[in-house]
């Protein structure tokens, strides 16, 4: 199976998450920025997880992406509505778990954020902040970031790190304790549409002028057939490993 697009979560990021809750399950989870489910997917299925949620409640701007959640996640135990960072819609205390996939770096008020995760946690309550992100480490994976990263307009990407500014925030100093970090290291079964796909699966260059997304696509077609560093996992058929870094950020509430 190729990843098309967004890739998956590593089963050992999501046990690690599962290790961090010192309550006991069934667990209450929200989950903010929920976008198509990809990460909710990848809860359900983990044979750690599959078992101890309670109810999951997912928050999502996007109609959009509320639609295609609601036509993939199929869960009796899982609902999904608009709301945002600031607005989540739960009960104070409600939530066990409060895990942000992919998203905190759009966060337009970290100081609002924070209050409203304090508010909507339960006193052993986590936050977990979850990326996935290429690993440049690779030459030819690097030369393709070089790419198309070179279009991001001053936007807040997560490879920026200017998400960390949440954690000298007042709400966030007064409420939780500093954040820890484990980051893992794996790699996804891709082949050149994969990566083509993934490229363009950046809103970036998703809004890109034809011309513009036509040069990409020559670029990275180029950086991809040469391979420098690339590891294959079938040659004859263009499968080969799409490494990637996986960040997960533990926020764990104060104890009053």
């Amino acid at each position: 199976m190729f990843y098309r697009a967004r890739p998956t979560y590593p089963a050992s990021a999501l046990s690690f998450i599962r290790s961090t809750l010192p309550n006991s399950p069934p667990f209450n989870i929200l989950e903010i920025g929920a976008g198509t489910g990809i990460f909710t997917r990848a809860l359900l299925a983990h044979p750690e997880w599959k078992s101890v949620v309670g109810e999951l409640r997912a928050i999502e701007p996007s109609e959009g992406m509320r639609e295609q959640f609601s036509a993939t996640v199929q869960d009796d135990r899982v609902s999904i509505k608009a709301g945002s960072f600031e607005e989540t819609h739960v009960p104070d205390g409600w939530a066990d778990l409060l895990v942000i996939a992919q998203a905190f770096h759009w966060c337009p008020d970290y100081d609002k954020a924070v209050t409203e995760f304090n508010r909507a946690l339960s006193p052993n309550g986590r936050v977990v902040l979850i990326w996935n992100l290429e690993d440049a480490r690779v030459p030819w994976v690097g030369q393709l970031r070089n790419v198309y990263e070179a279009y991001e307009e001053g936007t807040p990407q997560y490879r920026l790190g200017l998400w960390r500014q949440a954690f000298s925030t007042l709400s966030y100093i007064k409420c939780f304790e500093p954040p820890e970090e484990k980051r893992f290291e794996h790699s996804v079964k891709a082949n050149l549409p994969a990566v083509i796909d993934r490229a363009f699966s950046k809103s970036y260059v998703a809004i890109s002028p034809d011309e513009v997304k036509a040069q990409i696509r020559k670029s990275l077609t180029a950086i991809v057939e040469k391979g420098e560093g690339k590891e294959w996992i079938d040659e004859e058929a263009g499968a080969f490993k799409y490494p990637y870094i996986t960040t997960v950020v533990i926020l764990k509430k104060r104890e009053i």
